[in-house]
């Protein structure tokens, strides 16, 4: 797997790491079939984004989109930090392998869900219970293509080589499915198609 110069750096020398204890929004996303979880803090001055952090367990190609996401969204609006998405993210990591693009998705969904977070509680909205804390994810023994049935070799594989499909991960449930799906079958999250 070839990453480009600027995935490594971000890899190697991650910006904006950390945690921000008295954060205006905090967003965590999660895929538990690659194990990935993300978990951005953010802190809004003027409805600009003034403080980004992060905290990501990962892969390498997890930590540089988690990086290089908080350099993006740094000084933005909160309109246009929500816009950034997954091909965004790619682009400016200089590309992403195929089978790691769900990481970008996973970095965009993160800071929305810290957006989204702030703006809940500016609006009064209750705070939900996080689901890690509700059910604990159990992790999967061996993935499947739910096509054909024909176990993938492992969980980062987005193409099924027997029935030649193209497959995506719900970053909210982590289920496999068609690339062209727009509603993830198990959990019924809508999979928006500037993200994937």
């Amino acid at each position: 797997m070839i990453y480009s110069e600027k995935v490594m750096d971000h890899f190697r020398n991650p910006r904006n790491v950390g945690e921000i204890p008295d954060a205006d929004g905090i967003g965590e996303v999660g895929n538990p079939v690659c194990g990935d979880m993300m978990t951005f803090y953010i802190k809004v001055k003027d409805n600009r984004l003034a403080d980004i952090k992060f905290k990501t367990f990962g892969c390498g190609a997890a930590i540089a989109v988690s990086s290089i996401v908080t350099e993006l969204a740094m000084g933005k609006t909160l309109e246009e930090a929500k816009k950034i998405n997954r091909n965004d993210v790619a682009k400016e990591l200089g590309g992403l392998p195929p089978n790691k693009m769900h990481c970008s998705n996973l970095g965009a969904d993160a800071l929305y869900k810290a957006i989204e977070n702030y703006e809940n509680k500016k609006a009064g909205i209750p705070e939900a219970t996080p689901k890690s804390l509700t059910k604990p994810v159990e992790p999967q023994k061996k993935c499947v293509c739910p096509f054909c049935k024909k176990e993938l070799k492992d969980a980062h594989q987005l193409l099924c080589k027997p029935c030649n499909k193209e497959l995506i991960t719900c970053s909210n449930c982590g289920n496999l499915l068609d690339k062209d799906t727009v509603e993830c079958l198990k959990c019924g999250s809508s999979l928006d198609s500037s993200k994937k």
